[in-house]
């Protein structure tokens, strides 16, 4: 991305409260509409931002290939809007969605599902254990 964004169609008036990192980019959070499960998180830029107001569908900004990506046209993994908000300092967007088939690019559920650090049904110093394969000191992760 360059330090120019580029034009965007974004209703003025939400581009002003938006409150971007340097690279112009604001973390924006995929949920499940009806669970409230947490789905993923990606970036988006004003026009990303737009695009997913106006299509009904997620649109993201992708660091890594510096382009814009719709969640789901590759993979069929498609993210259908039901609603979208800032948080209350406009430095996050929270995307309410209906998520078809697998949110994360490692093909589980939720990009939350691998690793899970502490629960609440688990006493904080047998959480760690619980995460890490019998003798060894690496996480498990989940299959």
């Amino acid at each position: 991305m360059t330090s120019t964004p580029p034009p965007s169609s974004l209703d003025p008036e939400i581009a002003a409260r938006l409150k971007r990192g340097a690279d112009g980019l604001v973390p924006a959070i995929a949920q499940q509409y009806d669970t409230g499960e947490v789905l993923m998180l990606g970036w988006m830029d004003e026009e990303a931002l737009h695009r997913t107001l106006t299509t009904g569908r997620c649109t993201y900004w992708s660091r890594s290939r510096r382009e814009y990506w719709v969640k789901g046209d590759t993979s069929g993994h498609v993210q259908h809007v039901k609603s979208v908000s800032l948080d209350c300092d406009a430095d996050t967007v929270l995307v309410r969605v209906d998520q078809v088939g697998a949110a994360c690019h490692t093909g589980d559920r939720t990009c939350f599902d691998a690793d899970v650090l502490l629960t609440d049904d688990v006493p904080p110093e047998d959480a760690a254990a619980a995460t890490r394969p019998a003798g060894s000191g690496a996480p498990a992760r989940d299959q």
